[in-house]
């Protein structure tokens, strides 16, 4: 699904985005400083391509669209042709927005209530099903009523817990992502506890289309980055991008690695939505298995290889793993077919498959490593 709606709002939410707002995100943007600062580590002194930088919030994150070798008049066009882009996918796929998936979730919670379904929903519903069905249903985007019973469908959230007897009606009801029907231009659901929230793949879609506009316009060399999900296209300079993984507890990355054409990298953490009560830390990662958030996990971060699906792959992949937690994450992310992933425990400690391992360049001295095969 091409989209192409540059609107008149996204212009507006994007001016909107002040230099005060983009502080509140500092971690994020030293990723990405990091990554450009170990670019220039490589370049050595060679003359380096011109690199242009737009950035904005969507997503309920902090989004950057880099291109390199490009004019600065093109590559500002593209790159904000892109952001135009995310911002209208990201209010169609808004879980509590109004917008189409809102209007689906209200018929959905009729059930057996059938209406028409707006077509470019179709193939992501039925995508995101086959990844649900491949994780053995810890990738959930039905789960949507848990989420929102937490509080995390909000730009804000309190810290409380919800009514143990309301979680456990909740995953009795089972939702799940097969329980949506299509039938030719209609859909409806066969759970009425169905609540779509693709939270955990929208950003990684947006990601593959992304890189899919760019290369049809001929661009050589560019970074997508949407809250720590990145992708690259190309290289830079003849050098591959370099990027930064956030470290969960501290500002700045925990460690580097080169980014391929064509690969994308996920991380799954519990820094960026949560809260904190009587000590303990609730993320907005939901265990569809007991309705809680999960538990012993810092971040997980996987790399997949080029593909046609590599952005949203590595968007979903990490959510499993993290919540299957340490004695399930590696077979969580081989079901998912990815072999380079990283687990960083509760108390720190990293866990990695060997691929991974020899990717990645640690910041730090004396981590607590454990190769996983």
């Amino acid at each position: 699904m091409r989209l192409s709606f540059v609107t008149a709002k996204a212009q507006r939410r994007k001016e909107k985005w002040g230099q005060e707002n983009l502080r509140a995100f500092a971690p994020l943007r030293l990723i990405t400083l990091f990554a450009l600062a170990c670019l220039a580590t490589l370049a050595g002194c060679s003359r380096e391509a011109p690199v242009h930088r737009e950035q904005s919030f969507v997503f309920g994150t902090m989004v950057e669209v880099t291109i390199a070798d490009e004019s600065e008049t093109r590559a500002k066009e593209l790159a904000g042709k892109v952001l135009a882009d995310f911002d209208y996918l990201h209010r169609t796929l808004h879980a509590w927005e109004p917008g189409s998936l809102s209007r689906m979730n209200a018929v959905f919670a009729q059930s057996p209530a059938k209406a028409a379904v707006v077509p470019g929903l179709v193939p992501i519903i039925n995508d995101a099903t086959r990844f649900s069905e491949i994780s053995g249903g810890l990738f959930n985007p039905a789960i949507g009523n848990l989420i929102k019973l937490w509080g995390f469908q909000s730009d804000t959230f309190e810290a409380r817990r919800p009514d143990p007897r309301e979680i456990e009606a909740l995953v009795k009801a089972n939702p799940r992502m097969n329980d949506i029907v299509f039938e030719g231009i209609e859909f409806y659901s066969r759970n009425p506890a169905v609540r779509l929230d693709l939270g955990g793949y929208a950003k990684g879609y947006a990601l593959d289309l992304a890189a899919e506009y760019l290369r049809s316009q001929g661009v050589k060399g560019a970074l997508i980055n949407i809250g720590g999900n990145i992708i690259a296209v190309g290289n830079r300079n003849g050098q591959p991008w370099r990027v930064g993984i956030q470290h969960p507890r501290k500002p700045g990355a925990i460690a580097s690695l080169a980014l391929q054409d064509g690969e994308a990298i996920g991380t799954s953490g519990d820094y960026q939505r949560y809260f904190m009560l009587d000590g303990k830390r609730y993320c907005h990662i939901i265990d569809p298995r007991t309705g809680y958030p999960a538990q012993g996990v810092q971040a997980v971060t996987v790399v997949v290889p080029k593909g046609n699906l590599a952005g949203t792959l590595s968007d979903v992949a990490s959510k499993p793993a993290f919540i299957a937690g340490v004695r399930g994450w590696r077979a969580a992310v081989q079901a998912m077919g990815v072999e380079n992933a990283m687990l960083i425990d509760e108390r720190g400690e990293i866990y990695l498959t060997p691929a991974m391992k020899k990717r990645l360049d640690f910041q730090e001295k004396n981590l607590a490593l454990h190769e996983v095969p």
